[in-house]
């Protein structure tokens, strides 16, 4: 891996660690100010957003008022240059119903001058479609 690529992979991973502790306003500063971060179609939040305050407002706070217990165990991270791939498992209990998911997913990141400028996720949708319905 090039150095490069392990920065990137130590600053992604930093970003799920932040997340793991709450500290949002930190994974936020790690997002670039034009950052696009795209959910997957279909999904409880899917769509794309742009700019750290989008997925704070369309992501981040959604997540904290609907989820209990929402982690993002993150398993894995391959990295190749300004790409870094977070390979992931989803657990929580949605609010409303009571319901729990254990989802995997991945997210590619594209890291550039040591900001996010591009977050893609990928998950099994129905899987969080079954527990909110």
């Amino acid at each position: 891996m090039s150095s490069v690529a392990t920065d990137n992979a130590a600053l992604v991973r930093g970003a799920y660690e932040d997340f793991g502790r709450g500290d949002i306003p930190a994974v936020l500063g790690f997002l670039a100010d034009d950052v696009v971060w795209t959910e997957s179609a279909g999904g409880l939040y899917g769509g794309t957003y742009e700019g750290p305050q989008a997925v704070l407002e369309g992501i981040f706070a959604r997540v904290g008022a609907e989820w209990d217990g929402f982690v993002v165990d993150l398993e894995r991270v391959l990295a190749d240059g300004d790409a870094v791939v977070g390979v992931v498992t989803y657990r929580g209990t949605y609010r409303a119903t009571g319901r729990s998911v254990v989802a995997r997913g991945a997210h590619v990141w594209e890291v550039r001058d040591g900001r996010a400028i591009r977050v893609e996720q990928f998950t099994d949708t129905a899987q969080f479609a079954a527990v909110v319905s």
